[in-house]
């Protein structure tokens, strides 16, 4: 049985005092043994709210990592940094930072091998456009993202991955794939991961929806056999809706 999984992405949002501030009203949340429950902050506030969630059940996660421990590369973090505040997660490879910042299916995959050398868990982001989805191009795109993620990576090194799937047209937009929709393309990732590897770790695989998750139609969304959580945006930033999303 797949533990669902809810992580808050607040992508380039809230101060470290506000940071600190939401996290010390939902500590609770992690209180639910039934989900596993995480945030995703920006970079400043990791330590901060680390602090902050001490011995809360809630797991933080960072919104990006590099693949290098050190080095010339102004602006970046490096794994060893993220190890030593504690965090538990990465997300790597979210349609932002490849649609803004260039990221490729080969940094993904460099990340990806980077966060697992230091015992962090990968949350993987695969989507497709609106325009491939018309184009009938989307489970297209959907497997090439999905293989060369995880090329190198070996049978158990899956057990601590998680993959997100987030069709790019309906992030921070309002739409939503139909909850149909979305566990029809989930269950095409975890077929993929099948051919890839084995029955049982396809089955083993948690795989997320993120777009556009909100506490009205988060239900029906997890009601869905193949979903296992949701990588939440928006309403992740307000404590009522994220509850809400978490006790679903």
């Amino acid at each position: 049985m797949r533990k669902p999984i809810i992580a808050g992405n607040w992508k380039m949002n809230k101060t470290i005092s506000e940071g600190i501030d939401f996290v010390n009203k939902i500590k609770d949340l992690g209180d639910n043994t039934d989900v596993e429950v995480l945030v995703c902050v920006p970079f400043v506030a990791l330590d901060s709210v680390k602090k902050e969630l001490g011995i809360s059940n809630i797991k933080l996660g960072s919104q990006n990592i590099h693949w290098e421990e050190s080095g010339a590369y102004t602006g970046e973090i490096s794994p060893l940094m993220l190890k030593e505040i504690g965090i538990d997660y990465a997300i790597i490879g979210h349609s932002e930072r490849r649609q803004y910042f260039n990221e490729t299916d080969e940094t993904v995959n460099k990340r990806v091998k980077a966060a697992l050398k230091y015992n962090i868990k990968p949350i993987i982001c695969v989507g497709e456009t609106l325009e491939e989805r018309e184009e009938n191009k989307a489970e297209e795109k959907v497997k090439t993202q999905v293989i060369n993620s995880l090329e190198g990576i070996n049978e158990n090194e899956m057990k601590d991955i998680v993959f997100a799937y987030e069709p790019i047209w309906a992030i921070g937009t309002g739409r939503t794939a139909s909850s149909e929709d979305a566990n029809e393309m989930i269950s095409f990732i975890r077929n993929i991961i099948e051919e890839k590897y084995n029955e049982k770790i396809a089955e083993g695989i948690r795989i997320q929806y993120g777009g556009s998750v909100k506490p009205g139609n988060v239900r029906e969304i997890m009601n869905q056999p193949d979903i296992d959580g949701a990588l939440v945006g928006g309403a992740s930033l307000k404590k009522d809706d994220f509850t809400d999303i978490v006790r679903f």
